[in-house]
């Protein structure tokens, strides 16, 4: 599958944005046993490139690995290099050109009209939506009508009862940070998380 057929088949990204590195690796490990298979690793969390590494070598046969929050094209060439399949920003620039540059498939942050027409123009495999909870499912669905098949994932306090009605709305997928890792990647409950995995992936139906 390419990366936007893995989006729509899976549904749910997890994003890992966490203070403790081995905490973070730890909320890996637990998100794929659960069968959460897209994971993105923030690149604000600590020792990001080192998470990276260490969860690609130990979970990368069972799920797809990417970075987030890439800016810049120092951060494209150091995802890829330590092992991202692909690459999520949070806005238009620098990132999503090196990115694609080095051959890797990108979910670009927007947010208007005009920033996800600039998206799909500069080649990204799907559109970000990005702050979701400020804009909510009635948006996605509002852009999803001059844009058909464009592929729009919101992502930004996506809270488990949205998760529905973000999907009806015709969103591709969802992409879900705190509401899904909550404090696991600081050092947290890793058995809250497991919960917290199973309920999500209920919500977009693939438990």
């Amino acid at each position: 599958m390419d990366f936007k057929e893995l989006l729509a088949h899976h549904r749910l990204m997890a994003i890992i944005r966490g203070r403790d590195a081995d905490a973070s690796v730890r909320t890996a490990e637990v998100l794929v046993d659960a069968g959460v298979s897209l994971l993105e690793v923030s690149l604000t969390s600590a020792d990001a490139l080192g998470v990276l590494g260490r969860i690609t070598a130990s979970l990368g046969g069972r799920a797809h690995i990417g970075a987030g929050t890439v800016l810049t094209a120092e951060d494209a060439k150091n995802a890829r290099d330590a092992g991202a399949e692909f690459a999520v920003t949070p806005a238009l620039g620098e990132g999503v050109t090196a990115a694609l540059e080095l051959g890797l498939p990108v979910l670009a942050g927007a947010m208007t009209p005009s920033e996800v027409l600039a998206a799909a123009r500069a080649g990204a495999t799907a559109v970000k939506l990005f702050p979701a909870d400020a804009l909510g499912p009635r948006y996605v669905k509002a852009l999803g009508d001059p844009f058909p098949g464009l592929g729009l994932v919101p992502v930004g306090g996506v809270a488990l009862a949205d998760v529905p009605r973000y999907l009806a709305a015709g969103a591709l997928a969802v992409g879900v940070g705190s509401p899904l890792t909550g404090d696991a990647p600081h050092g947290g409950d890793l058995g809250a998380l497991r919960t917290r995995a199973e309920e999500f992936l209920a919500a977009v139906g693939t438990r």
